[in-house]
């Protein structure tokens, strides 16, 4: 029988566990819910057991599919990035871990959220980052970090779980904003600002070294063998990067999830505001985040504002039939644009006033025109973020290899290409994300002798969408009119949030 390697990711919504062959090809599932706690208007927490208790569930489940546990020789974590659980010297929760989608930090990122501070960690000022989460404890709950003993991203305390050690990857720390992104190490700047010391972080290694190796302990209640190298990590986005082949400037992969990432690779850091700098799954390396906070999102609030009057055939997805119809509309949408700022504009500017609009609608305009415009919205943000960026990035983007539920629409992908101007090739694999952490668990067990052999191996491509000439030409046009709503309305949506934070 063929070795095997294990990956887990551990979502926001959930833990899925899958077991990889040195092929790529998946061989056995978990998978388990995830629950988040919103106690306020923009808080977003969770309770950092769940984090562990999810990921046995999920791995109970692949093995008992896999049959034999003798087959795996690895074990690695990619993760939901920036979340982070302040504990006790016995290694319980204080308070309720901080995810990334909480946003109570704003008057933080303001005051604290200066040049320096991006310089030194590639990240622009947003609320996102932990580093602005734990100004906000330290002002606002101060008890809790005098009692805290460690603070720790979520693969930290997986890897302890598993290992009973407190380590964690560069690539799952950096995220936290509190590394140094040019040094690959903890920044004594940034933790003396925060009265933060380095016992109480984990100590870090590169992704794909060697963490310690499953205890007997978890080994019993994961239904595996004690003593499983498991082999560090990275956050879910890099690993995403990873799972989809990405080690070179020239591609870039595209995840069409909830919202939408697109990261490139690189071998030095230059500092920008049209990306965020993540550390890389090559040690020394980095990737460069574009973020759009809107993807299928976007599809999901379509579904429940606009299609719930329509009639519903059963053996048709609801999203296939307004794929249909919106296909029908010409492109560009007979002048109907979509600006998919529902949840704010991210890379490059960082503007968390700005708000959703659709603009140039007139009473010949009907549903679908709006559900072609969200779509062709989406690709033109994309793009617009990509001409920011793309003077600092080390080489051209080629082809976007894309992944997530988004690229289930050839509609959608086809607009991409066009809008663009490039190919966009899907991934071979859905589970790109945890294909990376199985790459890295591989070459960290010594199955292959570098990252690069095991990206040959593990990672393919499917479906291409090359760009139509006559679709570059009608996008070409349409997007240089969207490229000027922005601007013209940035002052705006600034003097309309003023007046909504005075009313408040």
């Amino acid at each position: 029988m063929s070795e095997l390697v294990l990956s887990v990711d551990c979502s926001t919504s959930g833990a899925k566990c899958i077991a990889w062959d040195l092929e790529g090809n998946e061989v056995a599932t978990g998978s388990t819910q995830l629950q988040l706690s919103i106690p306020h208007p923009g808080y977003g927490e969770q309770n950092p057991h769940d984090w562990w208790n999810a990921t046995v569930t999920a791995v109970r489940q692949c093995v008992k599919a896999l049959g034999d546990p003798a087959r795996v020789k690895a074990f690695a974590v990619t993760h939901q990035r920036e979340s982070f659980a302040c504990l006790d010297s016995n290694d319980e929760p204080i308070r309720p871990a901080m995810l990334w989608l909480d946003t109570r930090a704003h008057d933080q990122v303001n005051r604290f959220g200066t040049q320096r501070i991006h310089e030194l960690t590639g990240k622009p000022a947003n609320p996102t980052p932990a580093y602005y989460k734990l100004q906000w404890i330290r002002e606002n709950e101060p008890e809790t970090l005098t009692n805290t003993a460690r603070i720790v991203d979520v693969h930290a305390y997986l890897a302890h779980e598993l290992t009973g050690a407190w380590r964690t990857s560069v690539a799952s720390a950096d995220p936290l904003g509190l590394v140094d992104i040019s040094t690959g190490d903890y920044s004594d700047e940034i933790l003396n600002e925060l009265g933060v010391s380095r016992d109480v972080l984990p100590e870090l290694v590169d992704p794909g070294a060697l963490l310690g190796t499953l205890t007997e302990r978890a080994a019993a209640v994961l239904n595996l063998p004690a003593g499983i190298p498991v082999v560090s990590g990275a956050g879910d986005g890099q690993s995403a990067g990873l799972g989809a082949g990405i080690i070179a400037p020239g591609s870039a992969y595209l995840n069409v999830g909830t919202g939408l990432i697109s990261g490139s690779f690189s071998d030095h850091y230059v500092p920008s505001t049209a990306y965020r700098a993540m550390a890389g799954t090559i040690p020394g390396t980095v990737n460069y985040e574009l973020f759009v906070g809107a993807g299928t999102f976007m599809i999901s609030w379509f579904m429940s504002t606009f299609a719930g009057a329509e009639p519903v055939f059963a053996d048709v997805p609801r999203e296939v039939q307004w794929e249909r119809k919106a296909a029908d509309i010409e492109p560009g949408a007979e002048g109907l644009f979509v600006l998919p700022y529902w949840n704010g504009q991210l890379t490059p500017f960082w503007d968390q006033n700005a708000r959703g609009v659709m603009f140039g609608l007139t009473g010949a305009h009907t549903s679908a025109h709006i559900y072609r415009a969200v779509l062709e919205g989406i690709a033109f943000e994309l793009r617009f973020c990509l001409e920011e960026a793309e003077g600092n990035l080390p080489a051209p983007i080629q082809q976007f290899v894309a992944m997530g539920g988004g690229t289930r629409s050839p509609l959608w992908c086809q607009i991409f290409a066009d809008v663009l101007d490039r190919p966009v090739v899907l991934a071979g694999s859905d589970e790109a994300t945890a294909l990376g952490a199985g790459i890295l668990a591989a070459t960290g067990a010594g199955l292959f002798d570098s990252v690069g052999d095991a990206v040959a191996a593990m990672t393919s491509t499917t479906t291409r969408y090359e760009p139509k000439v006559d679709g570059v030409a009608t996008y070409e046009e349409r997007y240089q009119a969207y490229r000027l709503i922005y601007p013209a309305l940035r002052p705006v949506f600034s003097a309309t949030s003023q007046g909504a934070d005075h009313a408040a």
